[in-house]
């Protein structure tokens, strides 16, 4: 059963923006099949996946991730540094969360682990590929299994893995978005690493941004990967922002916060950071003005 505290969106439906072009039925159909393919090949050689290590291993990911990306039709437009720091040093990778293809996206700019919510380890084409990158699964129905999963997450941390995290908890539509939560930045601070903000955008070819890709509501996966194999010339912009060192925040909520507004900045969508938490110093008070001189009688 959820709880009051579980994170949802106001999207739906209504949010989906309209005109988009499409290709045929046909067309579809076989990015659908394309897509499954993808997952079909890489079960064979699944076992000596776990051999590789370093760049054959980021190459090997980037390359499935790359492909089920072009098998929907998507062009991935990236900005910024891809090669972001390499296994040995870990950090905290957040971005805001539009679309199951999020984390396609990520994992072909650079491969890592995830926090996940519980229920993708079940999802066809995409479940699979999140479970076998080493995810750590988030309980969201139950708040008791939160302090041991941020340990988890932590702990990864401090080990040198990259974790990519949804902080907004819940897909929103690309047009609006959610606040970032605060839980997941204590494991960042907890584990001594640094916060990558990464800012996503989906548009067409034309320069239209577009929320057709969005998983909202209470609508099924499945819905949701006709709704992308449907439309022709989808891009997906990803903005690679600026790390935030470990220590330039006070604490877990200024740090959420100037990671939420590297993203908004990234998009155009400028969003300041509170600065309720910082004290400075009242201004000193004037000298009292000097007193006019009397005038004469």
């Amino acid at each position: 059963m959820s709880h009051a505290w579980m994170p949802k969106a106001p999207c739906g439906d209504a949010c989906l923006t309209t005109g988009e072009p499409t290709v045929g039925r046909v067309r579809q159909a076989f990015r659908m099949f394309s897509a499954v393919g993808v997952v079909l090949l890489t079960l064979p050689v699944s076992p000596a996946f776990v051999l590789l290590r370093g760049r054959a291993r980021i190459r090997f990911v980037r390359l499935i991730f790359s492909a089920l990306l072009r098998a929907f039709g998507v062009r991935l437009v990236v900005n910024g540094d891809r090669d972001f720091p390499d296994a040995g040093r870990g950090a905290l990778v957040v971005n805001n969360h539009i679309s199951w293809l999020d984390i396609v996206a990520v994992n072909a700019v650079r491969p890592m682990r995830a926090l996940a919510k519980s229920e993708i380890a079940s999802w066809p084409v995409l479940g699979g590929l999140v479970a076998r990158g080493g995810s750590i699964f988030l309980d969201r129905e139950k708040l008791s299994t939160l302090p041991g999963t941020m340990a988890e997450l932590a702990e990864a941390l401090r080990g040198g893995a990259l974790v990519n995290v949804t902080p907004e908890g819940t897909t929103w539509c690309g047009l609006a978005s959610g606040k970032f939560t605060t839980a997941t930045f204590q494991a960042a601070i907890d584990g001594g690493v640094p916060v990558r903000p990464i800012a996503l955008r989906y548009r067409l070819a034309d320069g239209r941004e577009t929320s057709r890709p969005a998983f909202i509501g209470p609508e099924s996966l499945i819905a949701s990967l006709r709704r992308v194999a449907a439309l022709r010339g989808l891009v997906l912009e990803v903005y690679v922002c600026p790390e935030i060192a470990p220590g330039r925040a006070a604490d877990r909520r200024e740090l959420a916060e100037l990671a939420e507004s590297a993203v908004h900045a990234a998009l155009g969508t400028v969003r300041i950071p509170s600065q309720s938490r910082r004290r400075t110093p009242a201004p000193l008070p004037l000298p009292p003005a000097p007193a006019a001189p009397l005038a004469p009688h």
